[in-house]
């Protein structure tokens, strides 16, 4: 799912390439949304682009192509067009949830040597979903995996290639310790916003907090310290072969 936000500027895209066949500017794009500036707009357009909704054109200026659009909306189109899918990341963008119950510790399994994690949903290895919020499934993870087996541990499916270069691809399943806190290098599901959740590498640069993909496409997002909060660190990951 998208923020409001995300999803009005999509739309807003969307139809005036329908009209016109030209993206809007920036300028436009900041008016349609009555955002204060356009550095809103660069982070809207990077979260678009990393859940797969758009694609910037490289060495063309203004150059956006809609692949895909909500749900909802595709739902609603007449007569309903292929090519466009709903989003693969879930969540509930935007709203306060109440506290995840990880259930104090990591249930134990069925196998004395593994422990059963909740998947807490999907996270996009690219930019932002609020993914921590419901228990879809459990997942047993060896004991071993592990930091520590009595801290309290989710799971995520990921979604995305941002992390490529760190081991992490698209469809893995994230090991996460339920933590606030992190050492620069680690990998951790960082909250931007209070609104949006992305698996990134943390670093410091100076009093700002970054966060870096593992994928050359893919730029540093700079944060002041009071913009994110660190939801989790990377422990282990599950990768199936079909």
């Amino acid at each position: 799912m998208l923020t409001r936000k995300q999803q009005e500027l999509l739309l807003f895209i969307h139809e005036r390439m329908k009209e016109s066949g030209v993206p809007p500017s920036f300028d436009e794009m900041k008016d349609a949304l009555d955002l204060a500036s356009k550095s809103g707009i660069h982070r809207l357009i990077t979260a678009l682009e990393e859940r797969g909704f758009i694609r910037r054109l490289p060495n063309r200026a203004r150059a956006l192509e809609v692949i895909k659009l909500p749900e909802a909306y595709s739902a609603s189109l007449q007569p309903r067009r292929g090519g466009f899918e709903p989003a693969v990341i879930e969540g509930s963008l935007g709203k306060k949830q109440p506290p995840v119950n990880f259930s104090a510790k990591s249930a134990p399994a069925d196998n004395s040597n593994s422990v059963n994690v909740p998947v807490m949903g999907r996270i996009a290895a690219g930019v932002p979903i609020s993914a921590i919020q419901n228990n879809t499934h459990d997942i047993s993870v060896p004991m071993e995996m592990l930091a520590n087996a009595n801290s309290e541990h989710y799971a995520l499916e990921v979604r995305g290639d941002s992390m490529i270069e760190a081991g992490i691809l698209d469809g893995d399943t994230v090991i996460i310790r339920n933590t606030s806190t992190a050492s620069p290098g680690d990998i951790i599901v960082a909250l931007v916003d209070d609104e949006e959740a992305t698996l990134k590498r943390f670093r410091r640069r100076g009093a700002s907090i970054a966060l870096e993909a593992a994928n050359p496409a893919y730029e540093t997002r700079i944060f002041g310290p009071d913009r994110v909060k660190i939801q989790g660190k990377l422990v282990g990951l599950i990768r199936r072969y079909h």
